[in-house]
């Protein structure tokens, strides 16, 4: 009995010394580590375009132009996240300006589909000329060798840099259907003296993945706005009419198109519209093309039509990428 007893005492003590050194190689064997993700991120991208057109309005006088941005992002967490950014567009505005530099940032809060975006924009455009309908300057404005003169005698400011602040909000009925709207609101829109007000309503249905080969994705998306504008102040003012000011037309604009992605590319097709009047537009935009005379609608500023605002079709390719996805 006490040799079996001996047997039965080991084979337990063997059981409890193997469940237990089990437990110990459980307790004492490392994690694999965890991936850090850091909260930080960079957005960046570029793109080319026949026409940069702006709220139904071409900033590149109906010719290609080119687009970048560089945007740091940081995610206070999955749902909040800061941003600032710059971006560059080339342009072809009357005073000579060739290049829109923006500076931007804000904050983007969302909850579940329901997302926002607040914050303010700056435009800046550097390397203008003051526009005069005097040689040498003295008519508007001042005295400079360099001032420029327009056969149509449009004027325009040296500097027409400005800013907006902004609030834009979309919401994700499902997957592949999104619709929302924003408001913009600048005190000085242009440089003009006149405050400018735009709001507007988007929505975009992205076609389920699969739908085209070898991984081409594709939507549709579209964009109806109202601009709002006062009035300029008295550099823009026409005598006997509007010597203090010209009291800038308001205006819808829309655009509709198709885009196709592939990776990190964008090729988007699109149809633009405005319902702005030519002359109207000529008086907003100091259109430096814009030439002739007795336009009915265009009272405001001797009737020259321009050509900048109404219907345009624009094509563009771009690279979109971020830090995180694209550059691990």
């Amino acid at each position: 009995m006490k040799k079996v007893s001996l047997s039965v005492a080991a084979l337990v003590a063997m059981g409890v010394g193997t469940a237990s050194a089990a437990d110990l190689g459980k307790v004492y064997t490392k994690a694999p580590p965890v991936a850090y993700v850091s909260p930080w991120d960079v957005a960046f991208g570029a793109g080319i375009m026949n026409d940069y057109v702006f709220r139904g309005i071409t900033q590149s006088n109906h010719k290609p132009a080119v687009t970048a941005y560089f945007e740091p992002r940081y995610n206070i967490n999955k749902d909040l996240q800061l941003y600032v950014g710059s971006a560059f567009s080339s342009i072809s505005f009357a005073n000579r300006a060739s290049a829109e530099v923006d500076i931007y940032g804000g904050i983007r809060p969302t909850f579940g589909a329901l997302s926002f975006d607040f914050g303010a924009w700056g435009y800046l455009y550097p390397g203008g000329q003051c526009v005069d309908t005097v040689v040498g300057g003295g008519g508007v404005c001042p005295v400079d060798v360099n001032t420029i003169v327009l056969p149509n005698g449009n004027v325009m400011k040296k500097d027409v840099s400005f800013y907006e602040v902004y609030g834009k909000v979309a919401y994700a009925f499902t997957d592949s259907f999104t619709a929302g709207g924003s408001v913009f609101y600048s005190p000085n829109f242009l440089n003009t003296g006149a405050d400018g007000t735009y709001a507007a309503i988007t929505a975009k249905l992205t076609a389920p993945s699969g739908w085209l080969p070898n991984g081409i994705g594709s939507y549709v998306s579209g964009e109806f706005g109202h601009q709002w504008l006062g009035t300029s102040d008295a550099f823009y003012g026409l005598a006997p009419l509007f010597p203090n000011g010209i009291p800038y037309a308001d205006y819808n604009t829309w655009n509709i198109g198709v885009g196709f992605t592939y990776n990190v590319f964008t090729l988007d097709l699109r149809y633009s519209g405005t319902d702005l009047d030519k002359g109207a537009c000529n008086a907003f935009t100091s259109d430096f093309t814009a030439s002739g005379t007795g336009f009915p609608a265009g009272g405001i500023n001797g009737g020259a039509p321009s050509k900048w605002c109404g219907d345009t079709f624009i094509a563009k390719l771009s690279a979109d990428l971020t830090a995180a996805t694209n550059l691990k």
